[in-house]
């Protein structure tokens, strides 16, 4: 697999209130391997969603935040404590998440972040979870979606282009179907599509980056994965530009078939990650079992970027990922568990199939869920 970079992070201590069908639940997580057990419904992965909204202020199971608030509730929160482990001694530090109905506050050690950017490149975590499974077959965004999360950690100023960019573009096609027939001469229009240019470049630039980083990370752990003998390639399908001037002259040369179709033909907004098997199309060629492969790959890769970006080993919150996997996906995912040194929090309903090693057994802590309340197994 690859190669790990960074120092420990670990997640010591974590308190949830009022989420999903979480009432009050503490956690006091080994640095190691913690096992969340419990049959389906009972608030297992509601667990990682919190720690991964306490992380990185976002859910990675809905993008509207009020859903998370426990039914008949108004406010919800998660707050933690977070350690890295330098040579010189721990850095700790609180971070605290609440939820008024949509509305988040965050926090880092009682203080306003300087931007949420910032307060989700702090402790990184890294999700894989049985809705990523179709990261290889999906729509583009899941893979766009991805590429962000790695520019999140090597150009964190590049969310405040991609926020101001939604915004142009959100304007410039509403400019688009009030103007009809009317758009040669549009000094509105040239001011967003300016924007759209200066921003667009900007994220055009910053992913062809991370496409790099992630490419030759995902070939080193796609060999150790699947099958001998099959190579896998990831390259950057832009549908923008990195030059700002190509980009507002596209643009402005699309506006009429733009107002047409009622959505902008040229950006970053419609780019894509292609994945290929031995110089094919992987949606085309590859079989289900490669399909999962790939995504496996996919995660340890992002999980090798980060680490190398933030200078901190990602902790790795699973979900239930072993249901999912056949019996050799399983193999290579235990295999590479066993090798990494980042905190993990695993989910399953069979805590018998997670069988570890007698020094790793004294650096896990199992727990049981049932109805939203947790309490300790013995290890």
């Amino acid at each position: 697999m690859t190669t790990e970079a960074g120092i420990d992070l670990t997640l010591d201590e974590v308190s949830i209130a009022q989420l999903r069908n979480l009432e009050q639940v503490c956690i006091r997580p080994a640095d190691r391997l913690n096992v969340i057990t419990g049959k389906n419904g009972q608030g297992k992965t509601s667990v990682l969603e919190a720690i991964y909204l306490l992380a990185t202020s976002c859910s990675f199971r809905c993008s509207r935040l009020a859903e998370m608030v426990r039914h008949e509730q108004r406010i919800a929160s998660v707050r933690g404590r977070f350690s890295e482990h330098w040579s010189s001694g721990p850095v700790r530090r609180e971070q605290s998440l609440g939820l008024d109905r949509g509305r988040r506050t965050a926090k880092l050690d009682g203080e306003a972040p300087e931007s949420l950017s910032h307060y989700a490149t702090r402790s990184p975590v890294v999700v894989f979870d049985p809705q990523q499974m179709t990261l290889s077959t999906g729509p583009a965004s899941e893979r766009r979606t991805l590429l962000d999360r790695l520019t999140l950690f090597t150009q964190p100023e590049v969310a405040g282009h991609r926020a101001r960019y939604r915004r142009a573009l959100r304007e410039r096609q509403k400019l688009l179907s009030d103007r009809v027939g009317r758009l040669g001469d549009a000094p509105e229009l040239d001011a967003y599509e300016t924007l759209l240019a200066e921003h667009g470049a900007a994220i055009t630039r910053a992913r062809s980056q991370a496409c790099g980083q992630l490419s030759h990370e995902l070939t080193i752990a796609f060999e150790s994965i699947a099958a001998p003998g099959l190579a896998l390639d990831a390259g950057y399908l832009q549908a923008g530009s990195e030059d700002d001037e190509q980009v507002r002259q596209a643009l402005r040369d699309a506006r009429i078939s733009d107002a047409r179709s009622k959505r902008t033909s040229f950006g970053p907004h419609r780019d894509d990650l292609a994945l290929t098997l031995d110089g094919h199309p992987a949606r085309v060629v590859a079989s289900q079992g490669q399909h999962r492969a790939i995504t496996l790959a996919l995660k340890v890769a992002e999980q090798a970027c980060i680490g190398q970006a933030r200078g901190v080993r990602p902790i790795l919150l699973l979900d239930d990922v072993s249901s999912e996997l056949d019996a050799d996906r399983t193999a290579a995912l235990f295999r590479h568990l066993a090798t990494t040194r980042s905190q993990i929090f695993l989910t399953t309903t069979r805590r018998d199939l997670i069988v570890t090693s007698q020094t790793e057994t004294n650096s896990r802590q199992d727990f049981f869920i049932s109805e939203g309340k947790l309490s300790e197994n013995p290890s």
